[in-house]
């Protein structure tokens, strides 16, 4: 029996969301979760959604709330609260104006709901993790965030398109910022477990070109249509079931490191981690020079805003 809430439900992502892990059977509650002032909104979704499970044949409940205290009991807490990136922003515009409202979610959820496991989606969503670590006062391994779980994702799809094999058989993954300093990981990458760089065609792999697609499909899409909804909502998703299911999955997600990549320092940003019921545990990793060097970039980026947001935040206490 397990409860979701999710903050931020009146967003698109977060209704698609609460939609797609409907679906997971361990799922028995969602409650979403929104300001006050979107009563009716909120109200009209859970009408909507339980229309849909009746459709469906989904045994979950649907609740709704504006008020903290009915975050209390949950067991997982999405967090999707936020300013919608605009096609022309980067993900790092938004920090200091979402750290706000992070940081006052996030105290909430500390006040409120202390067991949980806090998931963060907000964008920049490396920067949010550590906002939301720092205010809700929750262990590091209880909070974490999407980091570039989803970016793999698209890294995963394009190389299987090139060498014309079912998805399911490339495994690969991009770690570091969840924005323009994300780094492939060339040296993980395998096809139906084969080392990619021991294939023939991996030498006409236009590795450049799939790179900018990966940095460039969120803007696509949100020129093309206003807003990334499936892909996330269905990102999500997957990195609920894999805690639910309690599957010991490595998935690629912003998580609080130390020492765990080279002493890099300490940093909330996207690593292999090990997903449970019990919370998200980075993977000790070695990188070859060239990745190594790039990911230290990404993770001094990540750093220097996440000292910014911070210094705003704390401006305003």
């Amino acid at each position: 029996m397990v409860k979701v809430a999710i903050i931020g439900a009146t967003g698109q992502v977060g209704s698609y969301a609460a939609h797609a892990i409907s679906q997971i059977p361990q799922i028995k509650e969602v409650t979403l979760f929104g300001r006050d002032g979107n009563q009716q909104y909120l109200e009209g979704l859970s009408r909507d959604l339980v229309d849909s499970f009746a459709a469906r044949g989904t045994n979950t409940r649907i609740s709704w709330s504006c008020d903290e205290k009915d975050l209390r009991g949950s067991d997982i807490i999405i967090l999707t609260s936020g300013a919608a990136r605009k096609a022309d922003q980067s993900r790092l515009d938004l920090a200091v104006e979402n750290g706000k409202i992070v940081a006052r979610y996030a105290e909430k959820i500390g006040r409120t709901a202390s067991e949980a496991l806090l998931l963060v989606i907000s964008n920049p969503v490396d920067i949010m993790t550590a906002v939301a670590l720092k205010y809700s006062n929750l262990p590091p391994h209880r909070v974490f965030g999407l980091g570039t779980h989803l970016d793999s994702m698209r890294l995963k799809s394009c190389i299987a398109e090139f060498f014309n094999v079912h998805v399911s058989e490339v495994h690969t993954r991009i770690i570091g910022e969840h924005g323009d300093t994300m780094v492939p990981l060339w040296s993980a990458t395998t096809i139906g477990g084969i080392q990619i760089n021991n294939l023939p065609a991996f030498s006409h792999l236009p590795k450049d070109k799939i790179m900018e697609r990966v940095k460039t499909s969120g803007s696509l899409i949100i020129r093309s249509k206003g807003s990334t909804v499936y892909g996330p909502g269905d990102a999500i998703a997957t990195v609920v079931r894999t805690i639910v299911e309690d599957e010991h999955r490595i998935l690629t997600v912003s998580a609080f490191i130390k020492k765990e990549v080279h002493d890099i320092g300490s940093v909330c940003i996207g690593v292999p981690a090990r997903i449970t019921r019990g919370g998200v545990f980075p993977v000790p990793i070695k990188l070859p020079d060239d990745e190594l060097e790039a990911f230290r970039n990404s993770t001094e980026t990540i750093r220097n805003v996440t000292r910014q947001v911070f210094e705003s935040l704390e401006e305003r206490e």
